[in-house]
C-alpha cells in the first residue's frame, strides 16, 4: 500500500470572518475570499492525479471541495463522508470566543490548555469529550482508507474538511502524540500532505508538509507566539544527490544546493531576521549565509552537527547493505536500536540537539525572528521533541533540502510551542517535496 493523503482545510467561512465558533453548525458558509482561497488551492493541486476526493458534508467544506474540483482537468466524484465532520461543540456553536469565555470560563480554559481532556455537556445534559470523540471518528476514516486503497502503486487521495478533524487525522497517523492537538496549526485553505506505506503488518506514515499557504499569497502563516524560529535544512550536496551517507564529513553545497538556499532566501525576503544559528558544519552555515544575504552574525553550534554515521560515512546504501544488512534494516525501521559502527545513536543526537534547541529558545526575546539552519536528523529529532514524539519516530518527519519549518514560541510555560508550518518546499518548484531522497 502506497498512499499520499493531501489535506485541505476549507476556505474562510462567514463564521471564521466574524470570530464565531462553528463546530458542526451548517449555518456557516464560504465567503467570497473563501471561494478565492479554494480556487487558489485547486490551481496548485491541479498537477496531481488524484484517485479520489473526500469531503465533509458541511457546506463550507463541500463548497471548498466543489471549487477545487472545478480547477482540475478531469471530472471527479466528491464523496461526502460524515467521518470528516468538524468537532461537535454543541452549545458553543454560534457564539463568539468572548461569549464562550464569559458563559463557560472554566471549560474555555480547558479547551485552550488541555483540549484532549475537555468534558462538555451535550443537549441531553450528558457528559462527552469532543476531541477524544473526534479521534475515534478520525480512526474510522483512516481505517476505511486503508481497507479500500491497497494498491502497491502510488494512490493520491484529496481530503477537504475542517481544522479540528484534520488535526486529529494527521496526529492519529503519527501515533497521536500526547497533547499534540495544540502543537500544529492549519490555516483556511492550507495544504498538508502525509505519505503512507505498509511495511509487513505496520502502517508507516511520514508528514511531508503541514500548513503550506504560499498559494494564498502568504509564504508563511501569521505569527501567533511571542517570537518565531524559522528552521531550514541545508541545501543539497553531491552526496545527498548520490545517496551517500555523509553524516559529519564536511561536504559543501553543490550548485543545486546553492540555488535551493537562494530560493529559500527569496521566499523569506520579507522576513527581518534579528538572530541566526547554524550547525558548525559547512553545508548549513553556507546555506544560512545565502539565506540572510547580510552581515547578521550566525552563531555556530556544535550540538547541531549531523548524526555521525561512523564507518557508513561516504558509502552508498547498497554498500552498507552488503556489509551490515541487519543493522541497515534496523536503521530504517527501529532507529532507536541502532548505534552506527564507530558512530552515534539517534538517542545521542536527540540529547545534544534538544540541549541546543532549549538554549536557543531560552535566548528568545519578544518579537525575535530567528533563523536556524541544521541537518536532516537534527531537525527531525527537534520536530519530534516539539510534537511530543519519541526520537525513535524520526522517519515520520520529512525534511527536504532547503525545506522551511516555522515554529512559534510562547513565553507562557503553560503553552507549548506551535509548529505553524512544516517542510515548506513551494519555493523549490512544487507543492510536493522535489528534493533528493538520499541518505542523511
Amino acid at each position: 500500500m502506497v498512499l499520499r493523503l493531501v489535506f485541505v482545510r476549507h476556505g474562510l467561512s462567514s463564521f471564521n470572518k466574524k470570530g464565531i465558533v462553528q463546530g458542526r453548525s451548517n449555518d456557516s458558509y464560504l465567503t467570497k475570499e473563501g471561494y478565492e482561497q479554494a480556487e487558489s488551492a485547486g490551481k496548485v493541486l491541479n498537477g496531481i492525479n488524484f484517485d479520489a476526493i473526500y469531503s465533509s458534508p458541511l457546506i463550507r467544506a463541500s463548497e471548498t471541495a466543489n471549487t477545487i474540483e472545478k480547477c482540475f482537468k478531469k471530472n471527479y466524484e466528491i464523496h461526502l463522508d460524515e467521518n470528516l465532520l468538524e468537532v461537535n461543540l454543541e452549545k458553543w456553536s454560534g457564539f463568539t470566543i468572548d461569549e464562550i469565555k464569559n458563559k463557560y470560563p472554566d471549560d474555555y480554559l480547558n479547551w485552550k490548555n488541555d483540549p484532549e481532556n475537555l468534558i462538555l455537556k451535550n443537549k441531553d445534559n450528558n457528559n462527552y469529550q469532543p476531541i477524544k470523540d473526534l479521534y475515534i471518528q478520525a480512526k474510522r476514516f483512516t481505517d476505511y482508507l486503508f481497507l479500500n486503497y491497497k494498491s502497491e502503486e502510488e494512490t493520491n487521495i484529496l481530503i477537504i474538511a475542517h481544522n479540528a478533524i484534520l488535526r486529529c487525522i494527521i496526529l492519529s497517523l503519527i501515533k497521536r502524540p500526547r497533547n499534540g492537538f495544540r502543537k500544529i496549526k492549519l490555516d483556511n485553505a492550507s495544504i498538508s500532505i502525509i505519505n503512507i506505506q505498509k511495511h509487513k503488518e505496520l502502517i508507516n506514515s511520514q508528514i511531508e508538509c503541514i500548513n503550506q499557504t504560499s498559494h494564498l499569497g502568504k509564504n508563511i502563516p501569521s505569527k501567533i507566539g511571542k517570537s518565531r524560529i524559522i528552521m531550514v535544512r541545508h541545501g543539497e550536496t553531491d552526496w545527498n544527490k548520490e545517496g551517500r551517507f555523509q553524516g559529519q564529513i564536511d561536504i559543501p553545497l553543490n550548485e543545486n544546493g546553492k540555488i535551493q538556499a537562494k530560493q529559500a532566501s527569496e521566499y523569506l525576503k520579507e522576513i527581518s531576521f534579528n538572530k541566526a544559528y547554524s550547525s558548525s558544519m559547512v553545508r548549513p552555515f553556507e546555506t544560512a549565509k545565502i539565506i540572510l544575504d547580510n552581515d547578521l552574525k550566525i552563531n555556530k553550534i556544535d550540538n547541531l552537527k549531523e548524526i555521525s554515521h561512523g564507518l557508513w560515512e561516504g558509502k552508498l546504501e547498497k554498500e552498507i547493505k552488503a556489509k551490515w544488512p541487519k543493522l541497515l534494516d534496523d536503521w530504517h525501521h527501529t532507529p532507536e536500536n541502532v548505534i552506527m559502527p564507530e558512530g552515534e545513536s539517534i538517542r545521542e543526537v536527540a540529547k545534544r540537539s534538544i540541549s541546543a534547541w532549549e538554549s536557543i529558545c531560552a535566548a528568545q526575546e519578544d518579537n525575535d525572528i530567528t533563523l536556524l539552519v541544521a541537518h536532516d536528523a537534527v531537525n527531525k529529532t527537534l520536530i519530534c521533541h516539539m510534537l511530543g514524539l519519541e526520537f525513535s519516530n524520526i522517519w515520520m518527519i520529512k525534511q527536504g533540502n532547503g525545506g522551511i519549518t516555522v515554529i512559534d514560541i510562547f513565553n507562557d510555560p503553560k503553552k507549548d510551542n506551535v509548529i505553524s508550518s512544516l517542510n515548506i518546499t513551494n519555493h523549490l518548484g512544487s507543492i510536493l517535496d522535489p528534493t533528493a531522497k538520499g541518505a542523511l
